[in-house]
């Protein structure tokens, strides 16, 4: 089943490290929380909460970029790992996803996709968009 979906993410911490080697380079350790702005309620329920916690290794606003998320909804939970790259003239980062967990109505889910995340309205918030494929 293929779907999409769209989350408003917000920083709610972040560590960021200066590797002194080249201007500009920096490793970055960011926890993000977010809420949707469209879903598709599944078989899990209602969404409860997403959190990530990504790592980001940039000289200049670009590079790789790689985490962890964890979606909750009523009956259930899906954890997934994902990787991308951000590119710091155009601040667009996209990537791809796929899950290793689930747990409740989700425990024997599988899935995969892409993602892009753009800048949101406010300092510390983006917009996430997601789309794959699922099948529990």
């Amino acid at each position: 089943m293929i779907r999409k979906s769209t989350y408003k993410v917000r920083v709610v911490r972040r560590e960021a490290l200066h590797v002194h080697d080249e201007f500009g380079h920096s490793l970055m350790l960011v926890e993000l929380e977010g809420e949707p702005l469209h879903y598709e309620v599944g078989v899990a329920g209602e969404f409860v909460s997403r959190r990530s916690v990504n790592f980001h290794d940039r000289i200049g606003g670009s590079g790789p970029m790689q985490g962890y998320a964890v979606t909750n909804f009523q009956y259930g939970s899906v954890y997934s790992k994902f990787e991308g790259n951000r590119d710091g003239e155009s601040k667009l980062t996209t990537g791809t996803w796929k899950t290793y967990r689930g747990t409740g109505k989700l425990d024997n889910i599988k899935g995969n996709g892409t993602f892009k995340v753009t800048s949101g309205e406010v300092p510390g918030e983006f917009i996430l968009e997601m789309e794959g494929e699922y099948e529990l």
